[in-house]
């Protein structure tokens, strides 16, 4: 049996079993392995009555000191209730429903006992704790389970396979040596079972490794291929005429930026580059001097955002800066009618059509180009790496280009990003208005309305931002809707409102957003839906509700939508926390006005998975890194990748064959993002 054998064949599986395994992707014994635990009971850890926290988990050991009362309630319940104790205190403990557990327990005996006791009770309590016996000395691995297989059951499989396999090792010697790495048999032992503390973190710091090391040779591999390919060739560098033909002047940064991608789209393979600029830096007009050259060296383009609301935007944008250029621009997203989306699919087919601007409705089957060499995708960690594939899978190896305003450290984007080249917008346009921002409690809303009708008295627009849609009775959080509701019938009865959240069907957002834009709609009441793509320069105000639930640069995100006229704008956060850390956060948002800055802040305080969200920007969910919290890992496990594929370009040798595999795993899964 090896790594690669179908899951069904592991002693203790079978069919039934398969299907469940392979419902968590695990089909093979070697994906069981590194199936790892979610967490760990570690029962090798005592604590003393006297010393345990409230709400804490801890583990106790301690003697069944009374005998166990059984109590039947009202609602058909069963309690087994009974007092325990240390040499240094008592608690009682209540099971609920569990006889066959209380029949098990016996008077005077002791046990280990883990849970968390309640808090500013006279008598200590722990209800329903898991209780094992004395013997049960170890660190006991918990996974994630489901109705049709337990925790302990995956325990005995996992078990079953680190018996009957050996792993191959991805890893050569010098990496291991060098690194001070266990060997990946020892590693599987111990992240699973591990026998102490010290041999756990031995594990982990070896699989961290190995991860981030096979997914950087993944993405060095892909761009190799991808700077391999021929590309379409832009012979004619017209940039100087885009210039001269638009109404304003375009950033140095901006500049620079056009001319690297220019550079690349020259230069006889296909230009794969990431595009990231601060909120407001001037992202559109690079793509549209972009789509200009393509099309003026007889290439179409695409560009793909989103959401229905940000192409809708970039379509006018665009109309606006190429008119009497002779470059024919539409739009296409799931609003059209079948009648308009045909037509439009049409004139893309037959040459009409230049630049194409659309949502996910760019990639289904039938939208063909006739001659695709630039595709663009805007805020792109909304995207994976597959779908932004299939767009230029439409053409004959065009240009890609991502666009993004989420600002991530340069060191760390270049890492991230692997199988692009990056630049970075790092000026802002003339005009660019500086936002105030202020940070007070829910005591300040009355001043705060009569700030808003200030504005709204002189013509000018605004958004409160809420965290929900609907009202959450677990969550003492301000919903959209509900607020909308009572400033509808109230405090702003006598101006025209509006409320946007992404449960509403596209057409109505749109609507929404529509009258919002011809100044129909003064004061927008809306959840995150608004956090990319909506340029309005008549909002002047934004007030954050639970302004403590938000990732700093999503506050940075959501701000980004005012000041972007002439008039002085201000954002105002509310928060009722008293947490010295948000404290600490929402000043870092109202003294600094720079993302990068904000985004060092954000990985530091909040962590990844706030930061980027689950989809981690097109890359697959890691097993047991953190991109963020295993930077220096990163940073390291690239420079070996690198050193291996200059090695060994294509992974050819014997000793590589584990990690090539492992590669097409990867691979396997980037199309899947």
């Amino acid at each position: 049996m090896t790594a690669n054998t179908d899951i069904r064949y592991l002693k203790g599986v079978g069919a039934k079993r398969a299907e469940i395994l392979k419902g968590k992707g695990i089909d093979t014994v070697g994906a069981l392995l590194r199936f790892f635990p979610r967490k760990y009971l570690d029962w090798t850890d005592i604590t003393a009555v006297k010393d345990a926290l409230p709400n804490q988990n801890v583990c106790i050991k301690a003697k069944i000191a009374t005998p166990i009362e059984t109590v039947e309630t009202r609602r058909g319940i069963t309690l087994y209730k009974f007092i325990a104790s240390d040499k240094t205190d008592r608690f009682a403990v209540t099971l609920f429903n569990q006889r066959f557990l209380a029949e098990k327990l016996k008077y005077g005996c002791e046990y280990l006992f883990y849970g968390k006791f309640d808090e500013n009770l006279i008598l200590r309590q722990m209800n329903s704790p898991i209780i094992k016996e004395v013997s049960f000395n170890r660190i006991e691995p918990i996974y994630n389970a489901s109705k049709n297989m337990s925790s302990a059951t995956i325990q005995k499989l996992v078990k079953t396979a680190l018996s009957t396999v050996e792993m191959p090792e991805v890893l050569n010697n010098k990496i291991r040596t060098e690194n001070r790495l266990c060997d990946i048999n020892y590693a599987l032992w111990n992240i699973h079972f591990p026998k102490t503390r010290d041999s756990f973190e031995m594990a982990k710091k070896r699989l961290v490794f190995e991860e981030l090391f096979c997914l950087q040779t993944a993405l060095s591999v892909l761009k190799t291929k991808s700077h391999s390919l021929s590309g379409c060739v832009i012979k004619n560098n017209c940039f100087s005429e885009f210039q001269k033909m638009l109404p304003f002047e375009l950033t140095d940064a901006q500049k620079r930026v056009v001319e690297e991608c220019i550079c690349d789209m020259r230069s006889g393979r296909p230009m794969s580059r990431l595009v990231q600029g601060d909120v407001g830096s001037g992202k559109t007009a690079v793509a549209a001097a972009l789509c200009f050259v393509a099309a003026k060296n007889g290439y179409q383009s695409a560009l793909m955002a989103p959401t229905e609301i940000l192409a809708e935007q970039h379509y006018k944008t665009f109309c606006s800066i190429l008119k009497n250029t002779g470059i024919n621009c539409a739009l296409l997203t799931g609003a059209l009618t079948q009648k308009q989306k045909t037509q439009v699919k049409n004139q893309l087919n037959n040459g009409e059509i230049d630049v194409i601007i659309g949502t996910h409705a760019l990639i289904v089957n039938d939208v063909e180009f006739n001659n695709l060499g630039l595709v663009i995708t805007d805020e792109q960690h909304r995207f994976g790496v597959a779908q932004r594939g299939k767009l230029a899978e439409k053409g004959n190896n065009p240009h890609t280009l991502v666009m993004s305003a989420t600002p991530i450290p340069q060191t760390l984007a270049h890492i991230l990003y692997g199988d692009l080249d990056i630049s970075i917008i790092d000026m802002y346009p003339k005009g660019r208005q500086k936002v105030d921002t202020y940070c007070v409690d829910s005591s300040y809303r009355q001043r705060i309305y009569n700030y808003i009708k200030k504005f709204l008295n002189q013509g000018r627009q605004g958004y409160i931002v809420c965290p929900l849609v609907e009202e959450n009775e677990e969550l003492d959080l301000t919903s959209a809707t509900e607020y909308y509701e009572d400033l509808k019938k109230n405090e702003f009865k006598d101006y025209s409102l509006g409320l946007l959240h992404g449960k509403m069907k596209p057409a109505e957002k749109e609507e929404v957003m529509q009258k919002f834009a011809r100044g129909e709609i003064l004061l927008l009441i809306s959840t995150t839906v608004i956090e990319v793509g909506i340029d309005v320069p008549n909002a002047v105000i934004m007030v954050i509700e639970n302004a403590e639930r938000f990732g700093l640069s999503q506050l940075h995100q959501l701000r980004g939508r005012i000041g972007r006229g002439e008039f002085k704008s201000d954002c105002i956060l509310i928060s009722d926390s008293k947490s010295p850390e948000t404290q600490k956060r929402l000043d870092i948002i109202k003294q600094n006005s720079d993302g990068f800055k904000i985004a060092d802040y954000d990985l530091n305080l909040r962590g990844p998975g706030d930061f980027l969200g689950n989809r981690q920007h097109g890359i697959p969910q890691m097993r047991i890194a953190d991109i963020f919290a295993d930077k220096n890992v990163l940073i390291t496990a690239k420079k070996y990748a690198e050193y291996v594929l200059n090695q060994d370009p294509t992974l050819s040798s014997p000793e590589n064959k584990p990690l090539k595999d492992e590669v097409k795993e990867i691979y396997k899964k980037l199309n899947q993002c």
